[in-house]
């Protein structure tokens, strides 16, 4: 689950600000950087375990690990119960819109058991949010070489960049919650 506690429109742009809830054996989908955001995760509850260059650290209640830009990473619940923790994203680019399209997609039942969509729908969302996310490799000229012929093809096939379930509808306004 995936809650947004402030918007890039409520910031101007500066942040997004999400807490996120992990199930036991829970796990984001892929290593993966984002190229000029940097993350401040803050535990709420739970034990959430990142690894970045190879190593893995954990992280407790009250605990906070930052992701500067650029680095490569993946995070997993490690506990027995729920993880919680606030995400704050800056700046905040286009994440949201990545994450609500991703978030759609798992529960609408369109992605593999990893919480991936299939790879011509993966392509055009990836090349839409190249700016927001990118694999660790293989190197960046090849993605794009690889964003560049797959892409168009999932077009053809109608996938967008953006899904939340009900087609060429508008993007709904998400409210913030109350903190």
């Amino acid at each position: 689950m995936l809650r947004f506690l402030e918007t890039a429109a409520d910031t101007g742009g500066e942040r997004t600000l999400v807490e996120t809830v992990v199930s036991p054996g829970g796990f984001v989908a892929a290593a993966h950087l984002h190229p000029y955001q940097r993350e401040t995760f803050t535990v709420v509850t739970g034990t959430v375990a990142f690894t970045t260059d190879g190593r893995e650290t954990s992280a407790g209640p009250g605990e906070t690990v930052v992701i500067e830009p650029g680095t490569a990473y993946r995070f997993r619940n490690a506990g027995d119960t729920d993880a919680v923790f606030r995400c704050k994203v800056e700046p905040a680019l286009e994440f949201e819109r990545l994450i609500e399209t991703m978030f759609a997609l798992a529960r609408d039942g369109k992605t593999n058991r990893k919480g991936m969509p299939n790879p011509l729908r993966l392509a055009v969302i990836a090349r839409a949010h190249f700016d927001d996310v990118r694999l660790p490799f293989p190197p960046v000229w090849m993605q794009r070489a690889g964003l560049a012929l797959g892409a168009p093809l999932g077009r053809l096939l109608g996938y967008r960049s953006t899904y939340d379930g009900r087609p060429d509808a508008p993007r709904p306004r998400t409210e913030p919650a109350a903190a």
